[in-house]
């Protein structure tokens, strides 16, 4: 039996995946087990940026290990159509104030025009609240996919 593997994407397809995605997964090396989760991210300037809350596990792991898997994915239902991309590489907070502005403003748009507002609670706000809520003015840690050292992408034939 022969060996049947996925073909790799080329960039401009990943860059396709990238701008219309919006939600990824991030696995961080946990205590005993990965730990994995859901997050809006955004594409800016060829960086993925992610909103951390200050509460919670992934915090704490990435003060022990910034080293993450980064999986953003598009696919039909019926599976006809299907791609992936994944990167490993370090996560790093923002610092920069006008970066870390820019980045919140296009999260908050973004999530206006394609998300519920029920998504706001894995920002930490409430349900009831608008997109515009998700503000620079508030206490936001931004963190950025630095330190790539490997991309995997796939997808259907």
């Amino acid at each position: 039996m022969s060996i049947v593997k996925l073909p790799k994407m080329e960039r401009q397809r990943v860059e396709e995946l990238l701008k219309q995605q919006v939600i990824c997964r991030i696995a961080f090396r946990g205590e005993e087990y990965p730990y994995m989760a859901p997050f809006q991210y955004a594409y800016i300037n060829g960086n993925l940026y992610f909103h951390f809350t200050r509460y919670g596990k992934k915090m704490k792991l990435i003060e022990e290990d910034n080293r993450v898997a980064v999986e953003i994915e598009s696919y039909q239902p019926d599976l006809h159509q299907y791609c992936f991309v994944v990167f490993r590489g370090e996560l790093e907070i923002v610092t920069d104030s006008a970066e870390r502005t820019n980045v919140i403003r296009q999260m908050s748009e973004v999530g206006a025009k394609k998300l519920s507002t029920n998504f706001l609670a894995a920002h930490g706000l409430k349900t009831t609240d608008s997109w515009a809520s998700l503000s620079p003015e508030k206490p936001l840690v931004i963190v950025k996919l630095k330190e790539i050292i490997e991309t995997i992408a796939l997808g259907s034939p």
